[in-house]
């Protein structure tokens, strides 16, 4: 007769490790310690972080989420390679839904979403002031979110999210430096305020021109090109 008790899920101290682990993970990738095309060896990382196999394991498939990771079968889990080729193509498809999700915004803009939108360009200004790269990258992501949720397409929202995630690894590090922040505020500014104004033609072409832009500056400031990047991956920390 099958047991009536109920399948408890992870403790909450487990639960917390494991976030523990992604974030200190993010960190290291986003740092440039584990580059694209590593090999992440479970074993070695639990021994680095003073943890099991097991909260190592769940933080992979988190990061295997975000984009950050692919799991080869039989191989193991790498950090996400990217070709020049690949990530020009994402973003302009990218800029394309960016633009058609801030299009939509007019349409849908509350005062509540107004003092959100404010509240969070104020605190990408501090970021910059601040130098915080990390946190400038958070709460960027944030701001490119709300558009996309205040402009109530969901299937515009979830091929957004997946064109971010496989553009992390190379974002993240531009956002180091602090010109690039705050040109890139600058442009947050003009699509919140074309969005504000209810001009929908304007707020589109915002949004459209801060993708490519931030495409091209990027692409301006590699030291070295994404298509000398090996394609099949081979190192191992």
């Amino acid at each position: 007769m099958p047991s009536s008790e109920p399948i408890s899920g992870p403790s909450p101290r487990s639960a917390g490790l494991a976030n523990a682990v992604v974030a200190r993970l993010k960190q290291l990738i986003y740092d440039g310690e584990f580059r694209p095309g590593d090999r992440l060896n479970e074993a070695a990382l639990a021994l680095r972080m003073g943890t099991s196999r097991g909260p190592i394991r769940e933080a992979m498939k988190v990061l295997a989420g975000l984009g950050l990771v692919t799991a080869i079968p039989n191989r193991g889990v790498f950090v996400r390679q990217l070709s020049l080729r690949e990530m020009s193509e994402v973003y302009e498809l990218r800029a394309l839904v960016f633009g058609h999700a801030a299009e939509r915004a007019c349409e849908h803009l509350s005062e509540a979403h107004k003092r959100q939108f404010e509240q969070l360009l104020r605190a990408m200004d501090e970021a910059c002031d601040a130098d915080d790269g990390t946190r400038y990258y958070e709460l960027n992501l944030q701001f490119h979110a709300l558009i996309l949720s205040v402009a109530n397409n969901r299937r515009a929202q979830q091929a957004y999210d997946d064109y971010v995630k496989e553009l992390h690894l190379v974002r993240r590090r531009y956002f180091d430096v602090l010109g690039h922040m705050r040109r890139s505020n600058v442009e947050h500014r003009a699509i919140y305020d074309a969005i504000a104004s209810g001009d929908p033609v304007r707020a589109r072409g915002a949004a459209e021109l801060h993708v490519l832009s931030g495409r091209t500056r990027l692409l301006a400031n590699f030291e070295e090109p994404l298509a000398a990047q090996p394609t099949t991956p081979s190192r191992q920390p």
